[in-house]
């Protein structure tokens, strides 16, 4: 018989779990400021089927720019599926052109709204994949397109071809009277020249008491290992362990990083990764890598992070949500992952 009440007692809890109404995504503090992260998006517009994902992810940031005071929207690169083909090679594939456009349509609503930091990813260059380092990344998101880039970028390095773009940029944000932030995003696998440059900024006498964050498409892998080597053709890279040594470790106020690229399908865990390290001042760099690319067959499921930063200059909040799956009644249960790799905070030291 206690067996049996046992059972009933369990099924009845269960039942009562996913029964529990959906809660939409609110601050914690009300305080508090926030970043979206999206990770890669490629595949939700190397296809037109799966492009509205993306303009309702965008659409929902803009919705919700004031009801989590949003200061930001970063992204972890790989923009398009393919950069430079006018004929796929694939069946579901759009051209890159097609590709680039729906990515700046999908970001455009947010023009003027709130600065969004896109970092480059391998296949933001070359063909297919990156094989050289031109990218159509300055004709689709030059560095005037966006009036709230006006009053947040500090600065900007020389690409490969010698052009100032985006590929490499700095980012003032104001969070708090508190906390003042830097955000430096770089090109995939970044030259030398562009990680001195990440250097100088960091340093200089205008950012040094600057908390610095560091968005960069290739860095960590879900293990928390910094990625050493990969075996892609290209000149002087750096990847996540080289990045570390001679632009991360060195750096006094470079307190995050930020990546994604890493790619194992159907598997939540395998796609995101947190680790700690001291940098050479002794202190903590929170490093962390969000992707989402391969999930739902439709380029990713609509997954996004909240990252809330508390008005103590220095908790983070962590929650992993998608609005694909909220704007739904009949989906909505499925709008959090709530697994301690995906809901989780943090202390910025």
């Amino acid at each position: 018989m206690k067996k049996i009440l046992f059972i009933l007692l369990l099924v009845s809890t269960l039942f009562l779990q996913a029964e529990e109404p959906y809660t939409p995504p609110v601050l914690s503090d009300s305080c508090s400021s926030s970043f979206i992260l999206f990770p890669d998006i490629q595949n939700y517009v190397r296809s037109e089927q799966n492009e509205p994902i993306l303009d309702l992810m965008t659409a929902w940031v803009s919705a919700n720019v004031n009801k989590l005071n949003v200061k930001a929207l970063l992204c972890t690169g790989d923009l398009v599926a393919q950069n430079e083909m006018p004929v796929p090679g694939k069946k579901e594939y759009q051209s890159s052109q097609l590709q680039w456009k729906a990515t700046s349509r999908a970001f455009e609503r947010l023009d003027g709204k709130i600065p969004y930091v896109v970092c480059t990813g391998n296949h933001d260059y070359g063909y297919v994949n990156i094989v050289n380092r031109n990218s159509n990344l300055n004709k689709y998101f030059p560095t005037d397109r966006n009036l709230c880039w006006q009053e947040s970028i500090a600065g900007v390095c020389n690409n490969a071809q010698g052009i100032p773009t985006l590929e490499n940029a700095a980012y003032e944000i104001k969070m708090y009277d508190n906390l003042k932030l830097l955000i430096l995003s770089l090109e995939f696998a970044p030259r030398d020249e562009a990680l001195t440059w990440a250097k100088n900024i960091c340093k200089s006498e205008k950012h040094k008491d600057h908390l610095c964050i560091l968005l960069t498409h290739s860095y960590l892998n879900w293990d928390g290992k910094r990625i050493e080597t990969e075996k892609y053709k290209v000149e002087n890279p750096n990847y996540g362990q080289a990045i570390w040594e001679k632009l991360v470790y060195p750096s006094s106020n470079i307190k995050m990083v930020i990546s994604g690229h890493i790619n194992f399908p159907n598997t939540h865990r395998e796609n995101v990764g947190f680790q700690v390290d001291k940098n050479s001042s002794g202190k903590s760099v929170c490093q962390m890598v969000f992707n989402a690319q391969s999930e739902g067959g439709n380029g990713g499921d609509g997954w996004l992070r909240i990252l809330e930063f508390l008005p103590d200059g220095k908790t983070v909040k962590v929650k992993t949500f998608s609005p694909f799956f909220a704007i739904s009644p009949t989906t909505q249960q499925h709008a959090w992952r709530s697994d301690w790799y995906d809901q989780f905070e943090f202390i910025i030291e």
